[in-house]
């Protein structure tokens, strides 16, 4: 009987996958540089090298399955999803593949979305078109679009540029699609997600908190990101990843 009941669980999470989900809080993170802070630029867009090692040790050993957003229609059937994702296109995001290549397992597997400025590529702090071409490769990497020039999106007229050209130059460069864009700044209105759902089907925000599904009809261009900072704790981490 015991065996019967679990075999229908099994079954109605993947005939009915949405009602699993509406119950998740599936946190999606937000970093920039992964190096040590030398006193440019703002402090707590920077995490340690070691810090960001631990929390993706905690990671490891709590159960969590890191996921790119090619594989968004699995986290009804994951039991602890969570996305990683870097804004702008440092450098020192490099310095997180080395990390990941230290921890993946059998067990884990890291993964991460990297939300690149298309124009900015191959400047002397952002990684180049070989960088790209080699983390997207390495299968623990997505490369995605953060706009063409980093604009506030609720203050252009050239979407198709901003948006349409940026989507174009990464897929010639890493050879595969680009589904998701992370809007400068956080900043979205109507306006931007009617023109952002031309090109993507994903739009991120810098709004805090878990996504948690309610089935509204723009919720996939209107995700939340949490912001892990250079003061962030271990324990403040961890509650993160459970959603708090």
């Amino acid at each position: 009987m015991k065996k019967r009941i679990l075999l229908l669980a099994a079954w109605l999470m993947v005939l009915f996958p949405t009602t699993t989900l509406a119950q998740k809080k599936i946190p999606i993170l937000v970093y920039h540089s992964i190096a040590e802070f030398q006193g440019t630029g703002q402090k707590e867009l920077y995490v340690t090298p070691q810090n960001f090692q631990k929390q993706m040790e905690y990671l490891k050993a709590n159960g969590f399955t890191p996921l790119t957003f090619e594989r968004w229609d699995e986290v009804g059937r994951i039991a602890k999803p969570i996305f990683i994702t870097f804004d702008d296109g440092y450098k020192n995001n490099l310095s997180v593949a080395t990390i990941f290549s230290k921890i993946r397992g059998e067990t884990f597997q890291p993964a991460a979305t990297l939300f690149v400025i298309s124009d900015f590529i191959g400047r002397r702090n952002r990684l180049s078109k070989e960088d790209l071409r080699q983390l997207a490769s390495s299968g623990m990497f997505s490369v995605q679009s953060h706009t063409a020039n980093h604009p506030d999106l609720t203050k252009i007229t050239n979407y198709e540029y901003e948006l349409g050209e940026s989507k174009k130059k990464i897929e010639r460069i890493t050879g595969r699609p680009v589904i998701a864009i992370s809007y400068p700044y956080g900043n979205a209105n109507q306006r931007v997600i009617n023109e952002t759902k031309k090109y993507y089907r994903f739009g991120l925000t810098t709004t805090p908190g878990p996504f948690v599904k309610r089935n509204t009809p723009d919720e996939n261009y209107e995700l939340p990101r949490t912001y892990v900072k250079y003061s962030t704790t271990l324990e403040e981490f961890a509650r993160i990843a459970a959603g708090e």
